[in-house]
């Protein structure tokens, strides 16, 4: 058994004691071991090299650098050292998105209820034991994990929607809407940086929506009538990708049919 290593970063000594106890009283039921506290984040990157801690629990609200910086610069500047999980502990709550954008794993809010702090742990020991599995030539990617939620804003909550249970996605207007089996969440990014991340698990089939690969059940033929000289019509065939446990059908450009048809292998 993998007894993940903590480091706590918090500019409050007060804090980072109380969190200590925590812990303390937790080990039972979630065995864990702290191996330094940090201050500040330039403290913490220095323990971070030197102790290679398997979690963070990490504040937002610091002197100098903050958690949400620390998180983004570990992701991009730490290549040669494995990232560790990171789970905010803070006071403050408008900065729960920021924290799932550089890929927080949770985001505690203080005072830390003992179940929620043994929830995240235990699911970053998860992450931590498939991080120690990995072959030696994926290690790399372990160490900057790419997500597997799309987090949302939704009535002053957080949702965490997991990748895996994405049917589609859709562009309408200057939203970007994410539909699971079960229902339709509204999440502020782009479609171009949602496929630059996630391209080997959702491809586009329209300018306007990227579907998951593992989500599409076929083809079918959809004829529309369109503009043709003076007022008349004419019939246009194309193709609309089939999504599993979805009614609505989504057309396919042009421009996109060939990897589609790759796809369904017609």
């Amino acid at each position: 058994m993998n007894i993940p290593k903590i480091l706590i970063v918090d500019d409050e000594a007060p804090a980072r004691q109380r969190l200590t106890s925590l812990l303390s009283d937790i080990q039972t039921d979630c065995p864990n071991t702290v191996v330094g506290e940090a201050a500040n984040a330039m403290l913490a990157m220095e323990q971070i090299s030197d102790l290679q801690p398997d979690i963070l629990l990490l504040d937002v609200q610091m002197p100098g650098m903050n958690g949400i910086e620390l998180a983004q610069h570990l992701a991009q500047h730490q290549a040669n050292v494995p990232t560790p999980s990171i789970i905010f502990v803070t006071a403050y709550d408008e900065f729960a998105v920021k924290a799932f954008e550089v890929h927080a794993l949770d985001y505690l809010m203080k005072p830390v209820r003992a179940s929620r702090l043994v929830d995240a742990i235990t699911r970053a020991s998860g992450k931590i034991k498939d991080r120690h599995t990995l072959p030696a030539t994926l290690a790399g990617d372990a160490a900057c994990p790419r997500r597997k939620h799309f987090s949302v804003l939704e009535r002053g909550r957080i949702l965490l929607v997991p990748v895996s249970e994405v049917l589609f996605l859709k562009a309408e207007q200057k939203y970007v809407t994410l539909h699971t089996s079960q229902r339709e969440y509204l999440v502020e990014e782009s479609l171009t940086s949602i496929e630059l991340e996630l391209g080997d698990v959702l491809v586009r089939v329209h300018r306007n929506a990227l579907v998951a690969r593992a989500a599409i059940n076929g083809v079918e033929r959809a004829v529309q009538m369109v503009d043709a000289e003076g007022s008349n019509e004419k019939a246009s065939e194309s193709w609309q990708v089939i999504v599993a446990g979805c009614a609505e059908r989504l057309p396919v450009s042009r421009r996109q049919w060939p990897v589609i048809k790759s796809l369904v292998r017609l």
